[in-house]
């Protein structure tokens, strides 16, 4: 891992995150690079050039002076720190500059979203994750170490997602966490028998790895739905994580299909990384 990006915007979650960001980068010697994004609305059209001009000047230089400070912490010594400001107006613009410096990670925190707020508006963070085609670890909480023991992976076992679970070792292979490969079998009409589990993840990790030693620490829960069976299983294991892959819906197919792993970035009280299938 070369590069880390962590979002901020001065609040005390951020902050989670960056502390969050700076144990990883510690770890695997990574540079943090920490991305301010300048919301600067949409200038009077009555302005002038001139003065719009100068107003952006004011803004950005108001927010180099804060991210400054922002960064002045005992815990980035010794890490490597790059601050970025960009104005931006959507947040696949973040995806875009992840590619542009070819970042390896994004670190954001989140408080969740509920009800309706989560239907029509949804957190930043689920808009990130729908975006970003490098893996997205999402804060609850202030991590104290990056000492992970066990992390739980959730896949369906499909074909198309072993490019995810292969990313996932890649990515966290400095955790030298122990990683239990989650099956949540719902009461549907893609409901599995247990040897119709057994031979799907017989398959994938073939497939995925070559050879069938992770058999060991595959788990299969019955739940009535995903997100349910993944957080009661990490629960009951004890997980200091959890792993998931996403397709990244947008628009409608989003919003009628869903996306676990946004449900789990505002559900799950637990840390949440997101690999994109």
């Amino acid at each position: 891992m070369k590069k880390i990006i962590v979002p901020i915007d001065f609040s005390e979650h951020s902050e989670n995150a960056l502390k969050a960001a700076a144990l990883i980068a510690k770890k695997t010697n990574a540079t943090l690079v920490a991305l301010h994004m300048l919301d600067i609305q949409e200038f009077n059209l009555s302005e002038s050039a001139s003065y719009q001009q100068e107003k952006m000047v004011f803004f950005l230089k108001l927010a180099e002076k804060k991210i400054k400070t922002f960064l002045e912490k005992d815990y980035l010594k010794e890490i490597k720190t790059v601050p970025i400001i960009k104005h931006y107006k959507i947040f696949s613009e973040i995806n875009d500059i992840a590619k542009e410096i070819e970042a390896d990670l994004i670190v954001m925190a989140s408080h969740g979203a509920s009800g309706l707020k989560e239907f029509f508006m949804g957190s930043n963070t689920e808009k990130v994750i729908r975006y970003a085609e490098i893996p997205v670890l999402i804060i609850k909480n202030e991590l104290k170490d990056i000492e992970l023991n066990n992390l739980v992976y959730a896949t369906d076992f499909s074909e198309k997602s072993i490019p995810a679970y292969q990313k996932m070792l890649e990515t966290l292979d400095f955790l030298e966490a122990k990683k239990h490969l989650l099956y949540v079998n719902l009461p549907s009409e893609n409901f599995k028998t247990s040897p119709e589990m057994d031979t799907l993840a017989h398959q994938f990790l073939m497939k995925a790895e070559g050879n069938t030693d992770r058999l060991i620490n595959v788990n299969f829960v019955c739940a009535r739905t995903i997100e349910s069976g993944i957080i009661n299983f990490s629960n009951s294991i004890g997980a200091d994580v959890i792993a998931i892959a996403t397709n990244g819906r947008k628009g409608l197919a989003h919003i009628f299909s869903g996306s676990i792993s946004e449900d789990l970035s505002n559900h799950a009280a637990l840390p949440i990384i997101t690999f994109k299938i």
